[in-house]
């Protein structure tokens, strides 16, 4: 066997490393070696950590070798990971056209056209795909894309196809129970969700948590560590069982985010709220805050303390009202998310969006927009809103919040005060479809894209429902 069969052996057998090793070498004796060139590119997409390093190999593999299929897919995969989801789509349609029975190419272009939100064509691509070849990925990104689509039926198939072929592919079984939740199938989508289990026991070690983890059973006279191992708004969301916990006699403790400590810290039946840093207390056993909706059974009839559950400090709440003009219902507005957020694109706002809104008179328009420039008009509250305490202070001194889907939502919601939610076509799972409220919060109002992408509408839908809260008269009523 040749040095090239040797690298194609080691690249199969997944060895990737020591494959590239042997490439180099054959490259620095031949620098002209195409075979050697492309093989490079293929063994340093395998290894996954260097996308400019497999994007640069595949350009120079094309320089060789235009023809060569694996370098226009390496050239392609590498692209999408590197946040150019347009010229990926170009790349991988150039490993079809030269091998079009390739399954993976068709599956990273479906995932490529997915990113730019070319629903339809990715699900073609995905369905040849699975065509294609039985592959449990294939079929987990299928699903996302048909969940994107609001057709929650087929993505459930999807997903338990991929799981068929896989079973401990965690990703599709983290994403069923998404679909499910969506679906309202509440049971289902507890236990399936725990497939994040293991990323976020990863997250737990790592702050020193140890022991036995509880498993609902009788905890009155026991120490319990709940642990917050998701986002900040599912913290806020899920620290309404705290209480329950204490009030089946379990002594909690709870560590969380040092932005959410000083507010949680407010919360009826919480011994101690620990941040990242401070030692852990003894406790008997620790649960993720993300398991108690499963283990206190819960379904969209039966969420606890959907009216208010966390309190805002009365002395921060009357300073934050004093900045009111009198006359004039403050409202208050975040049109953006986590930018870090998987799918932050898609939940957030272009601030040019909210015209119609703005020009709704009559109101103290108010920014609680972190990371953004207030639009013109807008008093900007956003600096000195240095915690969850803060937060939740500013949100309670207002008279109406709109947000689009962040932790702001969840906050005015877990505090009782009226918000209204912008969402985009395909929601979070925990605002179910087609309700205008939500089981988890009483006081919010849901307000839907009509339309994939389609902000415009929900703005205008937004503008309408304020003019309707604000009287012409100096004296405006309160949204």
């Amino acid at each position: 066997m040749g040095q090239i069969g040797q690298a194609v052996t080691l690249l199969e057998n997944g060895d990737a490393a020591s494959a590239a090793r042997l490439c180099r070498a054959l490259l620095a004796a031949d620098p002209r070696c195409g075979a050697a060139q492309v093989l490079l590119a293929c063994a340093l997409l395998a290894l996954g950590a260097d996308w400019p390093g497999a994007l640069a190999a595949a350009d120079a593999a094309l320089e060789l070798v235009p023809s060569a299929a694996p370098a226009h897919f390496v050239r392609g995969t590498a692209l999408h990971a590197l946040g150019r989801a347009a010229d990926a789509v170009a790349a991988l349609r150039a490993a079809i056209a030269l091998a079009p029975e390739d399954a993976g190419a068709w599956l990273n272009l479906g995932n490529a056209l997915a990113s730019l939100d070319r629903l339809e064509a990715a699900e073609a691509a995905l369905r040849r795909a699975c065509a294609l070849a039985p592959d449990a990925a294939a079929h987990a990104s299928l699903g996302t894309v048909l969940v994107q689509r609001l057709r929650l039926p087929e993505a459930i198939d999807a997903y338990r196809a991929a799981l068929r072929l896989n079973p401990d592919f965690g990703p599709a079984r983290w994403d069923l129970g998404f679909a499910e939740l969506l679906a309202g199938d509440f049971a289902a989508g507890w236990a399936d969700m725990r497939a994040r289990k293991p990323e976020e026991n990863a997250a737990l070690a790592a702050r020193g948590v140890r022991g036995a983890e509880w498993d609902g059973m009788a905890p009155a006279g026991r120490t319990l560590l709940v642990c917050s191992a998701q986002g900040l708004g599912d913290a806020i969301q899920f620290a309404r069982y705290l209480p329950l916990l204490a009030g089946r006699g379990a002594r909690v403790l709870l560590a969380c985010d040092a932005r959410l400590a000083p507010l949680l810290r407010r919360m009826a039946g919480v011994a101690a709220v620990v941040a990242p840093g401070e030692p852990l207390p003894p406790h008997d056993a620790w649960v993720a805050l993300s398991s108690l909706p499963r283990l206190f059974a819960t379904d969209a009839g039966s969420v606890p303390a959907a009216a208010a559950y966390l309190a805002a400090d009365p002395a921060a709440v009357a300073a934050w009202r004093a900045l009111l003009p009198a006359g004039r219902p403050g409202v208050g507005l975040v049109w953006a998310g986590n930018p870090a957020h998987a799918n932050d694109p898609r939940r957030s706002m272009p601030q040019a969006a909210l015209a119609p809104l703005l020009a709704v008179s009559g109101i103290a328009w108010v920014s609680l927009q972190q990371g953004g420039a207030a639009p013109p008009g807008v008093v900007d509250w956003a600096p000195r809103l240095t915690d969850f305490s803060a937060s939740a202070a500013a949100v309670a001194a207002l008279d109406l919040v709109i947000t689009v889907d962040t932790a702001t939502a969840h906050l005015a919601g877990a505090l009782g005060r009226p918000a209204w939610v912008a969402l985009p076509w395909a929601p979070d799972w925990r605002w179910q479809l087609g309700r205008v409220d939500s089981p988890w919060y009483a006081s919010l109002r849901l307000f839907r894209q009509p339309r994939p992408g389609d902000w415009n509408g929900v703005a205008e839908a937004l503008a309408t429902a304020l003019s309707g809260c604000v009287s012409p008269s100096p004296s405006a009523s309160r949204p």
